[in-house]
């Protein structure tokens, strides 16, 4: 039986096609509460930067996210919805972030109700030998500033982003973990070389299953992304993977799984019970 579940879409810069490409997805999924995953940048992929910011909603307000909401209840889903550009309200403050937005990971339970927002907190400013070369993500984006778990009927869930996928110190300050959501739009390049040995080691270090949706193909603007929306069990294994076509990949969550790996290796009684360095 399938309950975690990755979707992998190549999204574009028009909101109804992307919207209707995760419908589609869902409509295959079983009728069932399942946790499912979007990519990264879900909703609007491949437009300039000020796209993103034009199309940016006031926290639970707005059409993207209603819709959310109504897939959510109308297929019986949770959804980690990939990132939406969310605003930052304006102040004397914080003025210098108003052409700004959050990378914002929000999640729906099958009611249709938003149980969790996370603000991607290590955003992507490097050069990469690839079709796009410099990324630049501060340049409209505001870091976020906390770590963020949700418990569901899969137990407790970490939420990263990304490029967050390589601060393993964040995922470590988060409280005992169940399951790891990874929405992502990770290119092509560094996907090839770390996509699967940073998930791989992410599930071994915190004994929990790693869900990862990403962006897959070339985009409008060129920009090329890796794939391979895949699943890990907490003991390393990988469950499911899909190379780089449109579709889903899900695994069942075995509680029981879960239980006998932390009983016979005890990672956390162990990290708790060391004196500090």
């Amino acid at each position: 039986m399938t309950d975690l579940v990755a979707i992998q879409i190549t999204s574009t810069p028009n909101i109804e096609h992307n919207l209707t490409l995760i419908e589609g997805q869902l409509t295959q999924l079983a009728d069932k509460p399942q946790l499912v995953v979007l990519p990264e940048c879900f909703a609007l992929f491949g437009a300039c930067d000020k796209t993103q910011f034009e199309i940016a909603e006031t926290l639970d307000n707005g059409p993207i996210q209603s819709a959310l909401s109504v897939l959510a209840k109308r297929y019986n889903k949770w959804i980690v919805a990939g990132t939406l550009p969310i605003k930052r309200l304006t102040n004397a403050a914080n003025v210098n972030h108003t052409q700004k937005f959050y990378a914002a990971s929000l999640v729906y339970n099958n009611e249709g109700v938003r149980v969790s927002r996370y603000d991607k907190i290590h955003l992507f400013d490097v050069n990469i030998n690839d079709n796009t070369g410099h990324y630049e993500e501060s340049a409209t984006t505001i870091a976020g500033e906390n770590i963020v778990t949700f418990e569901s009927p899969w137990g407790t869930v970490g939420q990263i982003i990304c490029y967050d996928l390589r601060f393993p110190e964040l995922i470590q300050k988060m409280p005992q973990l169940d399951v790891l959501v990874v929405p992502s739009a990770f290119t092509r390049r560094t996907g090839e070389a770390h996509w699967h040995p940073l998930l791989q080691a992410r599930s071994i270090e915190n004994q929990c299953y790693v869900v990862a949706s990403d962006q897959t193909g070339v985009h409008s603007n060129g920009r090329e992304t890796y794939g391979n929306s895949c699943i890990y069990s907490p003991w390393g294994e990988l469950l499911a993977n899909l190379p780089s076509s449109e579709g889903w990949v899900g695994a069942k969550y075995d509680k029981g799984l879960l239980a006998n790996i932390r009983k016979e290796m005890p990672i956390q009684q162990h990290k708790h019970n060391r004196k500090p360095f």
